[in-house]
């Protein structure tokens, strides 16, 4: 049976190859069972909740990709995503977190519809290079500021808007993490995140810094203070419309970078270079994200994180099916999840950021026609707590720049749309 749904022949591959692979893309990638509910809780969300949430959204999603794409391939609630969901949109802007829900939903059908129409290449290639870098790098600039602040590391500062913190104990605890996670990835060991999470929380427990956890399986939290609480209505307004771009547009680029550069690993492209059941793969993604706004949680997007798994030798969707399967047997474990520290889960946000940030060398600040955009792009984020603005700034100065140099048949007119829209959510 497993042969005949999986082709496990045809991707040479075995049972047990494809095993250890799952098991490894879920070591790798269980810090969002922990990180996820510490981030969106910050909105005003319940932290218990949400963790059966991301568990099952984890679970539940990368179970739709595994089976109807055959794909390698798991996703969970994104980063970035659900920080700018916590401190952009109902932190930021100050909206209640039920209608960045909403927009999370809108940005999902949104997503879904131009996958069926296959509008979604046309965004692509509309989106210049240096843009599609410069956000991934906004992303990860912002995340390591909210880790280093969630850490106590950086606090803010009347005279200098930020400064360094006080060296209190939980704070040298955190760096101390920060510090064995980078040694762990050094040495190429997997699940390197999960690890530093769990023996930061250990060492603060041991020292009474922290309570240690009250039980270790429990009947998982219900989900009743956030499962269909969206609202929908309220999403609608023109205030918000860019911010469902955002999530739409980083969605987008986020999941097709994801699935093009794992899928090629995974050695999963036809004669003809392209990637097999790729529309298949990005229909699921759009439909996690609105099956997550659902049930509560934000953007659900593909993980890069599957390319652990991938290197282990996964080949097809069997490998997701027991990543599944292990996020969906998390949320057993709520009682150890939930006692885990902040100073724990921030130097995990400070090492995603770094990751994020690989993409800066492939940006020419040589030539300001590309630069200019792309470091408004990505030093905005951060400074702003947005990345809405970010990337409303970026496209705008783009378009502004090429326009003021005559060069408008560079301006693609999806680009010029997208700025124009970017205008409007300014000047609201």
């Amino acid at each position: 049976m497993l042969e005949n749904l999986f082709k496990l022949s045809q991707r040479r591959t075995n049972v047990r190859t494809e095993i250890i692979a799952g098991v490894t893309t879920f070591l790798t990638a269980a810090y969002i069972v922990f990180v996820n509910p510490a981030i969106l809780s910050d909105a005003g969300m319940d932290r218990a909740a949400l963790t059966t949430v991301t568990c099952l959204v984890a679970g539940l999603s990368t179970l739709l990709i595994a089976l109807w794409a055959n794909a390698p391939l798991m996703m969970a609630p994104g980063m970035g995503l659900n920080a700018f969901f916590a401190y952009g949109l109902v932190l930021g802007m100050g909206i209640p977190w039920q209608t960045a829900l909403g927009v999370v939903f809108l940005s999902g059908v949104f997503f879904l519809l131009l996958t069926i129409v296959g509008i979604r290449e046309r965004i692509v290639r509309a989106i210049p290079a240096s843009l599609r870098m410069a956000t991934s790098v906004g992303i990860g600039l912002f995340i390591a500021f909210i880790g280093m602040k969630n850490l106590g590391l950086i606090v803010g500062n009347q005279a200098t808007f930020v400064a360094l913190g006080p060296l209190n104990r939980t704070v040298l605890l955190g760096l101390f993490g920060l510090l064995l996670c980078a040694f762990l990835e050094v040495r190429k060991i997997r699940g390197s995140i999960l690890i530093a999470i769990l023996g930061t929380a250990a060492v603060g427990m041991a020292l009474g810094i922290s309570p240690p956890p009250g039980g270790v399986v429990a009947v998982p939290p219900s989900m009743a203070p956030v499962v269909f609480k969206l609202d929908i209505l309220s999403a609608l307004k023109v205030s918000l419309w860019a911010s469902i771009f955002s999530f739409m547009f980083v969605d987008l680029f986020d999941s097709l970078g994801t699935m093009l550069a794992t899928c090629r690993e995974a050695g999963l492209e036809d004669e003809r270079g392209e990637i097999k059941d790729l529309p298949r793969m990005l229909t699921a993604d759009a439909i996690a994200t609105v099956g997550g706004a659902l049930l509560g949680t934000s953007t659900t997007t593909t993980y890069i994180e599957s390319a652990s798994g991938i290197a282990e030798g996964g080949r097809t969707g069997l490998s997701s099916v027991v990543t599944a399967v292990l996020f969906l047997l998390a949320a057993l474990f709520t009682p150890v999840i939930g006692a885990i520290p902040a100073y724990a889960t921030a130097p995990a946000l400070i090492i995603v950021g770094i990751f994020m940030m690989r993409g800066i060398g492939r940006i020419d600040f040589y030539n300001f026609e590309e630069g200019v955009p792309a470091f408004l792009t990505l030093i905005l984020m951060p400074l702003t707590f947005s990345i809405a603005t970010g990337l409303a700034f970026g496209f705008l100065s783009y378009v502004l720049i090429k326009a003021a140099l005559g060069k408008f048949r560079e301006i693609d007119p999806v680009l010029a749309a997208a700025a124009a829209l970017s205008l409007v959510s300014l000047v609201v």
